[in-house]
């Protein structure tokens, strides 16, 4: 029986005797592609490639890629524990031609290494190829003899495959295994294409990429076709191991035999066993995410690992286990994974912090907030009611911290829905409270339908404090006006070029005067929407001015000055945070003002005085040095 890592060597050792280059992993979170939440397949490292946006040293590669799906488009979050094949974390193998080899040689090679390498018998594999992929269809029986029988063709939702809308794309192929009859569902029509159960594993996609495909929907042939194949590691894994599911192979076995030690529990493969693979599947994407810098929080991936690992704590609580525990799982994994991925073996003792400290903080949220819901649930099935009441979860999130998306979690599981359009309604009428208790302030949102025809502003404030302009807009009240009179009203105002820099990425926006033949206006705040529009913040102090009046716009030098200072010092905290306290310090963001700064940064614990007095002692020799 080969373990998974025989399993992952070996594919990267085939494909590198076919001339191909080992490429590592790259990170869970990309770092060049603002599309993405999480690396969720192997192709993702090479997308710049595939698009010709970038070049590369060969053109054959291979990879074993850590990816996740839970948030965005593929999400399968909500599928871990109930099937037998579904992950947040997984593995996938993966062998890439960038305009080299095409059909032919990825056939060959993947059902060589099925066949010889793995010695999988043939007579179980069978494949499907897009339902107009001729050349596919014939292809497999030359190079393999697979029987035509055994090549089914299906059409575009299953068998083509594209990177977005528009750009490359093409038809794939792929390859399963029977794995008999006790495997098979109770459907009259148990087929490949029909039926999604466990007799048919799909093993192996490999993509043909060979169109590009423009905005009207046309395909025409990509002058050097490539291509892009990828294996689950787990689902290899299953079949090798003989093992009825992904929870039972040597990845994901040794973390439920744990939990089952510390619950005193024992764990059976049907549904009592789900809150036990979902342990065991959270707890691999919790130890690589943090790993890679992410912290638990509230926006974007901080808060997609925080709802993996608060779902975690509550399955664990399932299992009875009222104390923080998920922290203790860590070592499993890095026992079972650090050779192949040695950053969590390097990060161990910082991941197991982060995760304690996570599950101390929501330990009474969880308590709490489940005793709750369950009694309401209770009074709700008395009446029977299957549907929970929006001020309910209203209340469980407002008062208690409760996340809506447990609550749905919760509600699930016992057979009930939320009332999600009247949670909506509560949640807006909050933020419309808070809005309205923020007086004097120009929300960006309702500004900026008033500053939609305008172009954006050209910014010069990098070359030049002052210049000449003219008045593109006036505003007053969230109203645009033709004129602006009244000392001490206050207006915006938008020119068609500035040297004020407006408010963005932390730094406070500039003041100063704008001055016309006729006017003088102060400037006390500077803003720019999301599409590039700066506008100015500021009362009049003499005269009127009118839309279209030529102004001289000077900033306020000494105050740029102290900010310029400040900015400078927020990179020097910034490197001094990460020396004294690890490289995950990032920065979540920061205040620049022109007497004070902060810096806002995601860490597991306070600093304690210790930390501070080196923190500051880190930032005060770099600026003796320099």
């Amino acid at each position: 029986m080969l373990s998974s890592g025989e399993i992952r060597e070996k594919f990267l050792s085939f494909f590198e005797s076919k001339g191909h280059t080992r490429v590592p992993s790259s990170s869970l979170v990309p770092h060049n592609d603002p599309t993405l939440l999480f690396t969720n397949a192997g192709m993702n490292q090479f997308k710049d490639v595939f698009l010709g946006l970038k070049k590369l040293p060969f053109t054959r590669a291979t990879t074993a890629q850590k990816c996740l799906r839970a948030g965005g488009k593929h999400n399968d979050l909500d599928s871990v524990g109930r099937t037998a094949r579904h992950h947040t974390f997984f593995e996938m193998l993966g062998n890439f031609s960038f305009g080299d080899y095409f059909k032919r040689e990825a056939i060959a090679y993947a059902w060589e290494f099925l066949t010889e390498v793995l010695q999988l018998p043939p007579e179980r594999l069978w494949v499907s190829v897009y339902e107009k992929d001729d050349e596919a269809f014939y292809l497999w029986q030359e190079v393999s003899h697979i029987p035509p029988e055994k090549i089914i063709r299906l059409g575009e939702k299953d068998n083509f495959w594209a990177m977005g809308d528009t750009g490359p794309c093409g038809p794939c192929s792929e390859i399963y295994i029977d794995r008999g009859e006790e495997y098979r569902c109770n459907s009259p029509e148990c087929k490949i294409g029909v039926c999604d159960c466990d007799r048919w594993r799909e093993l192996w996609n490999l993509v043909f990429m060979q169109y590009n495909r423009d905005e009207e929907g046309n395909l025409t042939p990509l002058p050097k076709p490539s291509i892009d194949t990828g294996m689950g590691l787990e689902r290899i894994a299953t079949v090798m191991q003989n093992v009825y599911s992904n929870y039972d192979t040597d990845l994901l076995r040794p973390i439920i035999a744990y939990v089952e030690n510390m619950t005193g529990k024992k764990y059976y493969g049907d549904e009592r066993g789900f809150p036990f693979r979902v342990i065991a599947d959270h707890i691999r994407a919790i130890t690589f995410l943090i790993s890679e810098g992410v912290l638990p929080g509230n926006e974007g991936r901080s808060y997609v690992l925080r709802r993996i690992l608060r779902r975690a704590a509550r399955f664990g609580k399932e299992l009875e286990l009222d104390r923080p525990f998920l922290y203790k799982i860590v070592p499993i994994v890095v026992s079972i994974m650090g050779d192949a991925y040695p950053e969590i073996k390097k990060n161990q003792d910082y991941v197991q912090r982060v995760i304690n400290f996570e599950e101390e903080r929501f330990h009474e949220t969880l308590s709490d907030g489940l005793k709750m819901l369950y009694q309401g649930i209770e009074e709700l099935e008395k009446n029977n009611v299957k549907t929970i009441p929006g001020e309910m979860a209203f209340t469980l999130y407002d008062t208690y911290g409760f996340p809506i998306d447990l609550t749905e979690d919760v509600a699930r599981e016992k057979g009930f829905a939320v009332d999600k359009e009247s949670f909506e309604k509560l949640m807006k009428e909050q933020r419309e409270r808070a809005r309205a208790a923020r007086r004097g302030e120009y929300p960006i949102d309702e500004l900026y339908e008033v500053l939609k025809p305008l172009d954006p502003t050209v910014f010069v404030g990098y070359e030049t404090i002052s210049c000449d302009a003219q008045v593109e807009m006036i505003v007053e009240e969230n109203e645009p006006v033709v004129e602006a009179e009244g000392t001490g009203k206050e207006f915006i105002l938008v020119l068609d070029k500035t040297p004020f820099y407006g408010e963005s990425g932390g730094q406070v926006g500039d003041t100063g005067v704008i001055e016309g033949e006729n006017f003088k206006f102060k400037v006390k705040d500077t803003k720019r929407t999301p599409d590039g529009k700066i506008y100015h913040i500021g009362e009049l102090e003499r005269g009127t001015l009118h839309l279209k009046d030529k102004v001289t716009a000077k900033v306020d030098e000494s105050r740029r000055k102290d900010i310029a200072r400040n900015h400078s010092a927020t990179h020097l905290l910034h490197r001094a945070l990460k020396e004294v306290l690890g490289e995950h310090v990032n920065q979540s963001g920061s205040l620049v003002a022109p007497d004070h700064l902060r810096f806002d940064f995601n860490h597991f614990t306070a600093l304690t005085a210790d930390e501070i007095r080196r923190i500051e002692d880190e930032v005060n020799s770099a600026i003796l040095r320099n």
